[in-house]
């Protein structure tokens, strides 16, 4: 996975220091998410997209467009499940499929889909980027769906 936070961060002139304080995190465990040694955890990337006001589609690296005119800040759980299951129907997926896709059970996306969890970020990173959708778009800071 690619993410921009090291860019982010230094295009801002911020030290890893101020970043771990946004996190309310130590500075080494940004230190090992900004240099890809720890996966960084969705909820954390959702409150740098928001600091930075950028869209997850940027920090993912799925477009260059950093921003969208009509993004909402957070994440909803219940967008998020009801968006990933119409989409998975849309395209004739089955849970078992979309399980198989990630390397896990039918529970887990069957958990995402009821709005029960948030999903993992390689999870996600996956989907979009196998099935060509908007993180932003699945986990309801945009409301029209976008592909890539």
């Amino acid at each position: 996975m690619y993410f921009r936070l090291k860019e982010l961060r230094l295009n801002n002139n911020l030290l890893q220091k101020n970043m771990a304080n946004v996190l309310n995190i130590s500075e080494i465990t940004y230190t090992h998410y900004e240099s890809e040694y720890y996966i960084i955890p969705l909820k954390y990337l959702i409150i740098l997209c928001d600091y930075f006001q950028v869209s997850l589609d940027y920090i993912f690296g799925f477009t260059t467009n950093n921003n969208y005119t009509d993004h909402i800040n957070g994440y909803s759980l219940e967008k998020f499940g009801l968006r990933l299951k119409q989409y998975r129907k849309e395209n004739k997926l089955t849970q078992n499929v979309l399980a198989c896709d990630l390397n896990t059970n039918r529970s887990v996306i069957a958990n995402y889909e009821r709005g029960r969890t948030l999903i993992a970020t390689p999870f996600l990173y996956t989907i979009c980027k196998k099935y060509n959708i908007s993180a932003d778009y699945l986990l309801g800071r945009i409301n029209e769906p976008i592909n890539y």
